[in-house]
């Protein structure tokens, strides 16, 4: 199986966000992609399907910002996958043309206990040990958040 690049963005992003600081403002969306060296646009399309999802919360205006939620940081990775991905099968049996197989194929059956086992692979694995060190660090690393608003102090 291969993620599509939404779910490895929207992965990354949330596995950005469970890093963050809570003594520090909230990260935007173009902080977000501006540190792993992506599109503002692509990110927040991410950024909305992640909301949609209870996932992520984002606040507009000053002050606001980009924040897990209480789901987001205790999320399956599995539970995420399949909720970016959808529940399509990994190959388009019911096409247009459909495939002369599709009602009694033994590779579909196979490719979708395939799928399953992927998914199952990645429930046990939660956002925290996702981040867990040394990617930690790494996380952190891609962007040193500075607050948005500093006013140098009159001498």
């Amino acid at each position: 199986m291969r993620l599509t690049k939404f779910t490895d963005l929207a992965l990354r992003c949330v596995m950005r966000l469970a890093v963050s600081r809570d003594d520090q403002p909230p990260l935007t969306t173009r902080e977000v992609a501006q540190s792993m060296g992506v599109p503002h646009t692509h990110l927040a399309k991410a950024i909305t399907r992640l909301q949609h999802l209870g996932v992520i919360e984002a606040r507009r205006g000053q002050g606001g910002g980009l924040t897990l939620t209480g789901l987001g940081r205790e999320a399956s990775v599995g539970w995420l996958v399949r909720m970016l991905e959808g529940e399509a099968e990994v190959v388009a049996c019911e096409s247009d043309p459909p495939c002369p197989l599709h009602t009694a194929c033994h590779l579909r059956r196979a490719l979708r206990d395939a799928q399953n086992a992927f998914y199952s692979a990645l429930d046990p694995l939660t956002v925290p040990e996702l981040v867990a060190p040394p990617v930690h660090h790494i996380l952190v690393g891609l962007t040193e958040h500075r607050p948005r608003h500093h006013h140098p102090k009159p001498s």
